[in-house]
């Protein structure tokens, strides 16, 4: 894989860390709770939750993964260009004057309604495609009931259906409410593609497991399994799940500490005053903030970091490009010091799902806003030529 630029260094104002290996490990470690014939699917859009998705989807090629699902037709070209083979679902819209992109890069495009499927047959363009079928999340799909809407997307003799899928709405829970939902959509899916073969079509392979169906409906039939958040390490919030293999955070967050000073009791900090020091306090302003993709949320509600070891808490409200925390009882902390924002210092660990329950969100939320400005610095055995 060549570089236009040089690598990133650890020697920044802030940066995020990428390790390979526990990528690897990740997808090794779902892979043994799939069924046998269940393929892994690789979910990353969105540069691979904010990790990074040419390097992520390279390593994961090495490591026998071959099917890669994304969000836009504009990264999978991103993806093709880099050298990487295999297939490339696209789960968005992809506008059909832009259809003869999905053809020259081999892109796979989701239908998720009959007139557009009609608009995309009627580009001319020889197109794979996968059906989306609503069974109850209604968002995007056609009907499961309407055998008619699906039987005319069958039918387009430009599409090549080469799979269907539905998205489970919850689950994420294993609520008794939530699980008979879920075990709903999964009958009504499967009495659909029964009733698809009856008609005689091809219906392809067959996927409706993102993370958390992989880990709550584990032995469910299936051609594909989605995996998105849990291959980076982390669950979206700290729910108990079926079965909880041993993954291995993947991101860490860093940041410099700028400055360290101490305030007098009764002094506030940060924008508002929202926060006043009870007593004489050694604070530590950090060099990362909401423009970096620390959320703002988190601010008086519960938001830490580690120094030198010790978890301490983020005080007053944080800045765009700053944040503040209380170090009174941290030894020796002076500038050019690191504070981990997400990962783990001297035995004590963030864990993103920390942070995501102090902003009020999920952790996909917080991969997903970490900005250009924070550079990726990859640790482990880096991908050669991105899965050429």
């Amino acid at each position: 894989m060549t570089e236009d630029k040089p690598e990133a260094v650890e020697d920044g104002r802030a940066w995020i860390e990428i390790d390979l290996d526990a990528l690897a490990h990740n997808a090794a470690e779902l892979r043994s709770h799939m069924p046998s014939g269940c393929e892994l699917m690789a979910v990353v859009k969105a540069e691979a939750y904010g990790h990074g998705s040419v390097m992520v989807a390279g390593r994961l090629f090495e490591e026998g993964v071959k099917s890669f699902a994304v969000a836009t037709a504009e990264e999978g070209i991103l993806l093709r260009e880099s050298g990487l083979d295999g297939e490339i679902l696209v789960l968005g819209y992809t506008a059909p004057e832009n259809a003869g992109l999905l053809r020259t890069y081999r892109l796979m495009q989701l239908i998720f309604d009959v007139d557009y499927a009609r608009q995309l047959d009627e580009t001319g363009c020889k197109l794979q495609a996968h059906i989306a079928i609503d069974t109850g999340m209604h968002r995007l799909g056609i009907d499961f009931s309407d055998l008619t809407a699906l039987e005319t997307v069958f039918k387009c003799g430009n599409l090549i259906i080469e799979g269907c899928a539905t998205h489970l709405a919850s689950s994420d829970t294993l609520d008794s409410g939530d699980v008979i939902f879920t075990c709903g959509q999964i009958e009504k899916f499967e009495s659909t593609i029964s009733a698809l073969k009856t008609m005689g079509f091809n219906t392809g392979k067959l996927h409706f497991q993102a993370s958390y169906g992989m880990l709550n409906y584990q032995n469910l039939r299936c051609d594909y399994a989605r995996a998105g958040i849990a291959l980076y390490g982390v669950l979206s919030h700290d729910e108990a799940t079926a079965v909880r293999p041993a993954l291995r955070p993947v991101l860490s967050l860093k940041a410099r500490i700028a400055q360290v000073r101490w305030i007098g009791a009764g002094e506030t900090v940060s924008y508002g005053r929202t926060f006043m020091a009870a007593a004489p306090m050694k604070l530590a302003t950090v060099c990362a903030g909401y423009a970096d993709g620390v959320p703002r949320q988190m601010s008086g509600n519960g938001g830490m970091c580690v120094v030198h070891g010790h978890k301490v808490p983020i005080i007053g409200r944080i800045c765009m490009d700053w944040l503040m925390a209380d170090v009174t009882g941290v030894d020796h902390v002076q500038p050019g010091d690191i504070a981990t924002l997400i990962g783990s210092d001297g035995g004590a660990e963030i864990r993103c799902e920390e942070v995501a329950a102090a902003a009020g969100t999920i952790t996909n939320d917080i991969l997903c806003r970490f900005g250009i400005r924070l550079p990726r610095i990859y640790k482990g055995r880096k991908p050669e030529g991105a899965g050429r």
